[in-house]
């Protein structure tokens, strides 16, 4: 793994958390680097909007806002409907049978309480319809908007009740596949966004209450 992708893995798994400065220096003998192999390494992370450089103050992890996060996953909505769509008209019976196959992971996951096992499937299933409609450039963009949501999407995936309203939009999206329907499934994808769109605000809405809770008792 090039120093790029371990940092880039690091950003992800929620180790440099946003806002947090990248140090050249520190990077360089935590990775045992050149600088000009970490400045690169950076200048490559900042590219995928993933790191930012500060005037005076070096670079740093990126930090997305609430209103950006919704922008990106509205840019999703379009990019995965294509697919699920191109997906359906070209999907083989092996891959069918692959994708029910998950989906049933999918529905054991949510019925045994099991949130990891359930967010990793998710995960798979959605890359394979990626794969599945051979859209090469929407797939690109598509991993770029998700490591840039990535936080945002922790935050959705722990809200009390989501796996079981998701599994029946992802159970959708497989059924409209299995059938070849372009059309159903780029309407299942859609829909299935809609709803993590609408969950963000939820997700949002509720840590802003939280918030100002925890400032009142501390007033």
């Amino acid at each position: 793994m090039d120093l790029a992708a371990r940092i880039r893995e690091m950003i992800l798994r929620g180790e440099l958390v946003p806002n947090q400065r990248l140090v050249e220096l520190d990077l360089s003998d935590e990775f045992g680097a050149s600088r000009p192999a970490v400045r690169e390494a950076l200048r490559e992370l900042t590219g995928e909007g993933l790191v930012e450089r500060v005037a005076n103050r070096g670079a740093r992890v990126r930090a997305v806002g609430f209103e950006e996060a919704i922008e990106i996953a509205e840019a999703r909505r379009a990019l995965e409907s294509l697919c699920a769509g191109k997906a359906a008209e070209v999907v083989t019976d092996d891959e069918i049978a692959e994708l029910q196959a998950l989906g049933v992971a999918m529905e054991e996951a949510v019925a045994g309480g099991d949130r990891e096992r359930y967010a990793a499937k998710n995960r798979e299933m959605h890359d394979r319809v990626h794969e599945i409609s051979g859209q090469q450039t929407a797939i690109n963009l598509i991993r770029r908007l998700r490591d840039q949501n990535v936080r945002q999407q922790f935050r959705l995936a722990q809200k009390p009740g989501r796996p079981n309203v998701s599994i029946v939009e992802h159970l959708a999206i497989i059924d409209a596949i299995a059938q070849r329907d372009r059309t159903a499934a780029e309407r299942a994808m859609a829909l299935h966004l809609d709803s993590v769109i609408a969950a963000m605000h939820e997700v949002y809405e509720q840590t802003g209450l939280e918030r100002a809770a925890r400032d009142a008792a501390a007033s």
